[in-house]
């Protein structure tokens, strides 16, 4: 990723588990196409719809 990007340009997803839209992250730079969920809490539910 080229650097000074506005946080509007960033990729984004939805999470799986929560349903809510979550934005590209540093420490997910290289694993990016491998993220499913927006955090470790939303991960450890797996899919438990609200």
């Amino acid at each position: 990723m080229p650097k000074m990007r506005k946080k509007s340009e960033l990729p984004t997803k939805t999470c799986l588990a929560c349903g809510l839209p979550f934005t590209w992250r540093k420490k997910w730079e290289r694993d990016w196409d491998n993220v499913k969920y927006c955090s470790d809490r939303c991960r450890r539910s797996k899919g438990a719809a609200p």
